[in-house]
Order: structure tokens, then sequence, then C-alpha cells
């Protein structure tokens, strides 16, 4: 367990890369604790010049190494708890550091793989990217007298470690901004961190992200603008995926593309469809879609790469995400605002009429418009912010989506400005509605909900008994009470006495302190 001295140590040093970078700048010291205005006063003094000037929140989390880094790319996607446009500033945050050296990662491949290198490998040659958690060399394998070329991607080593150490200060934190703060306990700060944590955690495991690349393998195996590198499982272990090599065209060489004479506006039709097939058809779709992942093969696929972050839509989610479109599409807000009602993101208790009333105000502009200027991102947007005030509980994976919405939209919109958003998404969105809410899909939900109706019955005799022992201890509880052992009550007595008076004035100073950082993040 670490003490909390060592998790004050370690805040008071981002404590200073945030006062040397401005963060505390935005503060107004009237909204912070008593505690609190001092530590900023002492904070304005030791700003750098020029501080000013720009993301002072990036500028900061970028120092503070690869946790930090990780921390403000997920707080990007949550424009919900950081404010829009805190959001697109994190937005502007670099994950490329320079690489580690070869001889290391040459070490960490023969470990994870349980074999010398050379047996591995015909090759291996120097890093040609890296970022925070790994870095990706290009080696060659030989296999039936064939040498064939392949991406081999290599976790940093002692990362794992580093970013335990940081989340743990993380949750630190937010437990104390929680404790102290109405405004901390509203944006759910804790649920934040498990979140992130979670996120990590899952690449930190390469093998996760092979995963995640062969079931995107099976889903599109039959779509005829996209594909995923293949995975080298003999060469894949927690800390290394080995996979294709990709010789195509990034999507962020424009110069190329137009060399090689692309129909630069039906590219931007494959991007949109592409997405939007992912999320609706499969309900799994890469949440990275970035130009530089995304390259364009020979025979005019796209293939993407980086499976590191994944979005995930339930049907309940694709069902909510076909129909709005289809609503706003025909201008029927009623149906919009009762998909909303059905899906249970809208508490009963709220008028449908009066929430249908708040869409037509989000829908009725865009048929003003023409296509061009329609941003189905946008839409979404508006949609998040106006449900939030009928009481519409976050919903993550939503967020995830319109996030990557607007990365989608702007690469495809990139290729053609004029693109008609709508016009290439109806085909697909009607497609989904046609065969999951026609007759073929109405009659496959009453089958599925005949089959879980089944499964509940049968578990009905184990939750009775179940309730059965719960009724019976809680008649043992009232009739003779709770008892603690003496060792019990002696431990908890002896955990009290350690806390001490100087650490209970730092803990106010600390949370005073991030207190104020919320605040600004909060009203940027």
């Amino acid at each position: 367990m670490i003490s909390a001295t060592t998790h004050i140590a370690r805040l008071f040093r981002a404590t200073l890369v945030f006062a040397r970078e401005g963060v505390f700048g935005v503060v107004d010291p009237s909204l912070v604790p008593p505690p609190g205005q001092l530590a900023l006063k002492l904070a304005r003094l030791i700003e750098r010049r020029g501080a000013k000037s720009g993301p002072r929140l990036s500028r900061a989390l970028e120092r503070m190494g690869p946790a930090y880094l990780k921390l403000g790319q997920f707080l990007a996607t949550r424009p919900d708890v950081v404010g829009v446009v805190m959001a697109r500033d994190l937005e502007s945050l670099q994950d490329r550091l320079p690489p580690f050296p070869h001889a290391e990662a040459e070490a960490v491949i023969a470990t994870a793989l349980e074999r010398p290198l050379w047996q591995a490998f015909a090759s291996l040659g120097p890093a040609v990217a890296a970022a925070s958690i790994a870095q990706v060399h290009r080696g060659v394998v030989e296999r039936d007298g064939m040498r064939r070329p392949v991406a081999v991607k290599v976790l940093r080593p002692g990362v794992a470690s580093r970013f335990r150490r940081d989340l743990s200060d993380f949750f630190y934190v937010a437990h104390k901004a929680e404790q102290f703060s109405a405004e901390a306990r509203r944006l759910r700060l804790i649920e934040v961190i498990n979140t992130m944590s979670r996120s990590v955690a899952m690449e930190m495991d390469l093998r996760l992200e092979a995963a995640a690349l062969s079931e995107m393998a099976e889903n599109t195996r039959d779509d005829p603008d996209f594909r995923v590198p293949t995975v080298d499982w003999d060469r894949t272990a927690h800390n290394v995926l080995t996979m294709e090599w990709i010789d195509g065209i990034a999507l962020n060489d424009r110069a190329r593309l137009e060399a090689a004479g692309v129909d630069l506006p039906d590219l931007g039709r494959k991007v949109i469809q592409s997405f939007l097939r992912h999320a609706l058809r499969d309900g799994f779709f890469h949440a990275d879609m970035h130009p530089g992942n995304l390259f364009l093969d020979d025979a005019g696929r796209l293939v993407a790469v980086d499976f590191g972050i994944m979005g995930r839509l339930g049907l309940k989610e694709r069902r909510f995400l076909a129909e709005i479109l289809l609503g706003f599409i025909t201008r029927d807000y009623r149906r919009v605002a009762e998909v909303h009602f059905e899906a249970g993101y809208v508490p009963s208790h709220h008028s449908v009429e009066n929430f249908a009333q708040a869409i037509r105000a989000i829908g009725e502009p865009i048929h003003n418009r023409t296509a061009e200027e329609i941003s189905m991102a946008k839409l979404l947007s508006l949609l998040l912010e106006v449900t939030a005030l009928f009481d519409m509980r976050t919903r993550p994976e939503l967020i995830l989506l319109q996030k990557t919405m607007v990365v989608v939209e702007g690469v495809a919109r990139g290729f053609d400005p004029k693109l008609d958003i709508w016009k290439i998404a109806d085909p697909v969105v009607r497609e989904w509605i046609e065969r999951n809410l026609g007759p073929v899909g109405r009659i496959q939900g009453a089958m599925s909900g005949t089959s879980d109706l089944a499964r509940v019955l049968m578990g009905v005799p184990v939750i009775a008994a179940r309730a059965v022992t719960v009724l019976e201890q809680l008649e043992t509880m009232t009739r003779e009470g709770l008892h603690l052992s003496d060792d019990t009550i002696a431990a908890m007595y002896r955990a009290e006495g350690r806390k001490s008076r100087w650490r209970a004035i730092a803990l106010w100073i600390i949370a005073a302190t991030f207190i104020g950082i919320l605040i600004a993040v909060t009203r940027l």
C-alpha cells in the first residue's frame, strides 16, 4: 500500500510542472477554498515566461510522461467531463516519444517469445515509429523458403509499472477531490479514472490488440473496401505483436495519393461507409481512425492499423444510432425522442413531447443548409448536449462513437469538401434498419427474447434459494446484532491512530489545489 506521503510528493512534482506551464493562471481564486488560494498565488510566481499562450494543459501533460499523456488523450474523448473547449485542446496532444534502444527491443522480443531473436526473425530493423506505450519495427520472417516483411510492435520496458504508479496517484486525487468537491462527485472522477485504467490495461497486453485485429478481420472478410493486417500468432505474446507489413499509401500522404491517380471523393466515401458499417453491422469499430492509421493498398482497399483503442456498441446502442440518424433524415423528431425513452437513456418522468421539441431545435436548422454544410458528428454532439438537459446519464460508448465520427468525417471531407455525408450514410443505415428492424429482424428479436425469458425462468430456483439465505442472515442480524471481533476493533483503532495532523493539512492543500484544476478544466 503506497502511503499518502508518497502520493503527495509525486503530486507536488506534477503541481510544479502545471505551475510552470501556466495551468493555474486560468483559475479564479475566489472559486478556490482558502487553503488553496495561497497555493495558487505561489504557483503564479514560478510560471515560466510565455506560458500564457497556447494550450497550457497539453504542454504540461506532455512534459509529465506517458501516463499523463494517456490521461490527456483519454479526457479528449470525454467532453462531458472536461468540456468541449478543453477536449479540443487535448486533441492536440502528440503521442510521439523517442524510441528506446534497439538492444532493449531485441531483449524484450526474445524474452516474450521464449527463443533467440534469430530463430523468430530473419532480420529486425530499427524502430519506424515510437509512442508512449510501444514502438514498431520492420522485420522479416522466413517461412517455407519465402521471406516476407512484418511489423513488430514492442511494449516499452518498464512502462506497465510506471503506469501503475501514476494511475495510483490519479486515483488518490480522484478520491480526495470527490471527498471535498460536489462538482468532482457530479463528474464521477473515480469512474473516469477506472475507465481509463481498464483501457490502458488492455493496451498493455498486445495479445488483446491481436485479438481485436482477428475479430475485425472476421467481421470484414467480405467487405469490398476494407481489410486489416493478418496477425502472426506464432510471434505474438504479451509484449510483442507481429503482423503483416502494409506497403500501401498512408491517407495523410495526399501528394502520393494524387500522384497515384486515386479518386479522392470515392476514398472519402470508403472511409465513411466502412466506419458506419463496422459500428452498425458489427458493433465493433476502430476508435482511432486518423489518417496516419489508414492506408490504401494496391487493390484500392482501406487498411487500418493500430488497434489499441476499439469501440463497442450493443444491439440497443446500434438501434439507437440507426433510428436517430434515420429520424433526422426524415424529420421524424417524435420518433427520435421515443427512441431515447425506449432505450432507457432519458428518465420516464420527462415528457416525450418536450424532448421532441428539443430534438426539433437541432434538426430543423439542418434542412436549411446544403448537404456539404451538415456535419453528422456535430449533430451527435448537439444531441448529447441536449439530452444532458433531460437527465440523460453519460454514455461513454456513444461519446467515443461521436468523437471517432468527428475524426472520420474530417478525413472524408479532407478528400471531398462537398461531401454529402447523409447521402453516403443513407444506404448503410437503411440496410441495417431493413435487416434488423424489418420483418426478419423482428422475428429474430422475438426468438432472442424467448430465449432470454427461458434462461430467466431456469434461474428462478437458484435466485429463490439465495433470497431465502439472505433473509435468514438478516433475521439473525436483527435478532442478535452485528458483532465485531476484538482483533478487528483493535485494528480499526490502530489505523485511525496513524493519521497525523500534518498529513491532514497537506491533504487539504493538495485537494484544494486540484479542485482549482478541476474548476479551471470545466470552465475552459
